[in-house]
């Protein structure tokens, strides 16, 4: 999803610096506001580039990333069966 159109569409919404390739989309929930959905399996692909081995990337990313609320516009990860 182009991220220029997340932030003119949707400005309110939560972006992770550095992980644009990874976002699928907006996520849409039934009274609530939208997020932005970035793909799990991505992301520790991205961590693991950046020198981490998988179980470093895993546990960083549970812990900082999945781990961490910031507001009601705080992003999803979504695991995909690719």
């Amino acid at each position: 999803m182009n991220v220029e159109f997340i932030r003119e569409n949707y400005p309110e919404l939560l972006l992770m610096d550095g992980y644009d390739d990874c976002i699928i989309g907006i996520s849409h929930r039934f009274g609530r506001e939208p997020i932005v959905a970035y793909d799990y399996g991505k992301v520790i692909d991205k961590l693991m580039l950046d020198g981490m081995s998988i179980e470093e990337a895993i546990e960083y990313f549970e812990f900082n990333q999945l781990g961490s609320y910031v507001g009601e516009h705080t992003p999803s990860f979504i695991e995909t069966s690719d």
